[in-house]
């Protein structure tokens, strides 16, 4: 999966592991990834940073799909997934970022 931002591999754990605690910011409906929704995760990433969504795809290729087309779309990367659950990251501009090691 293409992201436009590399995160290491403790990074990717780090975020994963604070990404447990949250509640989907972005439900993704059987309409996939939409202008709409693409736009939620947008705004929710700028405000947090880290969000976690959930996909209601028909079938885990186009769950794949739809968050590569998410994560390409709002600049962000896939921290980790688990069914039908993803969680995000991007830079935030709002909040300072916490340190990573």
């Amino acid at each position: 999966m293409t992201s436009s931002l590399a995160l290491s591999s403790a990074e990717r754990k780090l975020y994963r592991g604070r990404a447990m605690n949250l509640k989907p910011a972005v439900m993704v409906g059987r309409s996939g990834a939409t202008d709409t929704v693409i736009k939620a995760v947008d705004q929710a990433l700028t405000q947090d940073g880290l969000i976690k969504i959930r996909l209601e795809a028909p079938d885990k290729p186009t769950r794949k799909q739809w968050l590569q087309t998410i994560a390409e779309s709002t600049r962000s990367t896939v921290c980790g997934e688990v069914g039908h659950t993803a969680s995000l990251y991007r830079p935030s501009q709002t909040k300072s970022q916490p340190e990573t090691a």
